[in-house]
């Protein structure tokens, strides 16, 4: 704890509870501004805390490190520099969505775990039947009739039935729970209206829709649509040294979630709409299908900022009375 002149007031450490908190911000003097390091711990801190202090801030880790490196790095040290970023107004601060978007987001996230689980199941499946030399149908094979009638049809996969009937109830279950946790998003009040209106930009559906709304937030946080681009991934680093610019594959910083899902939307898209595919062919005659993958997302994310901002259903550039180039 330091004041404005970087004079040290208090150090010592508090336990992550809700009790010591409370008994740690009562020993602060009037007026508090709070920083933290996002951790796991940052959100339900980040909210008890808001109400006991002028102003809470969160640092981005990676900025963090950038502008305090130091050979030595504690606890101590850590604290020490994030007060004086603090109290110098150099922090690097996070961005943090509202407690309703945060808690729905651990809920989609949820969600996307029962989905890899359920691919690992599948693929386990596959393996099994691969092991004991079963042949099957790879496009049918997850298909309750197809694969009913290859459990009972089938004398050789005996010594792996119980396994495959166990990994079979196991899919229909997190069918059924990733069913029920997407339909509740869905109906939900708060992300209803957004959801009805991002899902009119084609290529944009249930899932790609619901993801945008809870990883972005306030799209009015986004100056231009190419931060919003830089936000999702999609695009790479520029390193310009003298006359010298060098572009690098796809970077890291990026909201992994929200990248995946743009990506693989952004392979159907094409489908659906006749200027993404113009774009799409545009693309791909220049470079390769992944830069053509990319230029789609990079467009489906324009599309959507646009909506939000708007706050209106998107109108096809055939509908607007555009024209669109080859």
């Amino acid at each position: 704890m330091k004041d404005a002149a970087g004079k040290i007031h208090q150090e010592g450490k508090i336990g992550s509870t809700r009790r010591e908190l409370d008994a740690w911000i009562k020993t602060v003097p009037q007026p508090r501004m709070i920083a933290m390091e996002a951790t796991i711990f940052t959100g339900w801190i980040y909210d008890h805390l808001l109400p006991h202090a002028e102003k809470v801030k969160v640092a981005h880790p990676l900025m963090l490190r950038a502008i305090a490196a130091a050979k030595r790095k504690n606890d101590k040290i850590d604290a020490s520099k994030i007060a004086d970023c603090l109290r110098c107004d150099f922090l690097p601060e996070c961005y943090m969505t509202s407690t309703e978007i945060r808690d729905r987001r651990r809920t989609l996230r949820y969600r996307g775990l029962l989905v890899k689980q359920m691919v690992q199941m599948k693929n386990r499946i596959s393996g099994l039947l691969m092991e004991t030399g079963v042949s099957y149908n790879k496009q049918r094979l997850h298909k309750v009739g197809y694969f009913t009638e290859l459990m009972s049809g089938n004398e050789e996969i005996d010594c792996v039935r119980p396994l495959l009937k166990l990994s079979r109830e196991t899919i229909n279950r997190t069918q059924k729970l990733d069913y029920a946790l997407v339909s509740s998003l869905e109906r939900d009040p708060l992300l209803a209206e957004r959801l009805k209106r991002l899902r009119t930009v084609p290529g944009v559906g249930p899932i790609t829709a619901l993801t945008w709304v809870l990883e972005i937030g306030d799209v009015a946080r986004f100056q231009s649509i190419k931060q919003a681009i830089s936000y999702c991934g999609l695009c790479g680093a520029e390193k310009r040294s003298a006359d010298k610019i060098v572009r690098t594959p796809i970077s890291k910083q990026r909201n992994k979630h929200i990248q995946q899902v743009l990506v693989e939307a952004a392979k159907l898209a094409p489908r659906y709409s006749h200027e993404l595919a113009l774009l799409h062919e545009k693309e791909k005659q220049r470079g390769d299908r992944n830069r053509a993958t990319l230029a789609v997302a990079r467009k489906m994310v324009a599309w959507m900022v646009a909506v939000e901002r708007r706050k209106q259903d998107f109108v096809p550039a055939e509908e607007r009375g555009g024209t669109v180039a080859a």
